[in-house]
């Protein structure tokens, strides 16, 4: 048996505002799988990648490969920035020994914004089966948090800042984002509330300014989520 939630997820952005983006879901091979979003817990080496999240994470750099291939993108100018737990970190390194980027180098990094969303200690190393629990209250009330945890709204502000930092600091490259199942989802909700706006990136940062986004958004984060396996264009 494999620890809990080996899974990693991707997300590619080119750069912004001529935006692509992909999500990736590595399988996850487990006889039970349990929620780790615990930082903590998260970046302990038990809880990386099963076996055939490697596989997965290499077929994702293959694909994204094959894109920049296509998009005539160098990869010299390919930025890769993931979330610092195990699982996330052994999917950008994968990707990027595929794509020939030194992920000891500057073009990788791990930003906290990136990390799992928090669900709470209730949560915390038990079935993942109780995630129905939460995903039905973002619906209802996306500012409600779990007891302890994180609302849709909390992620969407820390994603919408990564979301700005990165096309601030970063305006001739293209961006690989590395995540989780909830901000990958929130992160699509966001990006679907600001193409509702004249101006992409304005958009995102309204987002950001209000201090939430709306809750006809942010409920809807689910129906951007991932079948396990699949690679996604999200822009």
């Amino acid at each position: 048996m494999h620890p809990p939630s080996q899974q990693g997820r991707a997300v590619f952005v080119p750069q912004i505002p001529r935006s692509k983006s992909y999500q990736f879901q590595p399988k996850v091979s487990t006889v039970a799988i349990l929620v780790c979003c615990r930082q903590e817990n998260g970046t302990k080496p038990e809880f990386g990648l099963a076996p055939q999240g490697f596989e997965q994470a290499r077929a994702a750099g293959e694909l994204l490969q094959k894109e920049l291939e296509e998009m005539g993108v160098p990869v010299d100018s390919v930025k890769i920035r993931y979330s610092p737990f195990s699982r996330t970190t052994e999917t950008a390194r994968v990707v990027a020994g595929v794509l020939g980027i030194p992920f000891e180098g500057p073009s990788c990094a791990a930003v906290m914004g990136l990390r799992e969303r928090y669900f709470g200690p209730s949560y915390e190393l038990h079935s993942h089966d109780k995630y129905a629990e939460v995903w039905a209250v973002d619906e209802a009330h996306p500012h409600m948090a779990p007891e302890g945890g994180e609302s849709v709204a909390d992620v969407a502000n820390r994603l919408s800042a990564v979301l700005s930092s990165t096309e601030t600091d970063f305006h001739s490259s293209e961006i690989l984002i590395v995540s989780h199942g909830d901000p990958l989802q929130i992160f699509q909700a966001v990006l679907s509330g600001a193409k509702e706006n004249t101006s992409f990136l304005d958009g995102v940062r309204d987002l950001k300014m209000k201090g939430t986004a709306v809750a006809s958004v942010l409920s809807q984060h689910r129906k951007f989520a991932l079948d396990t396996g699949e690679v996604r264009r999200v822009v």
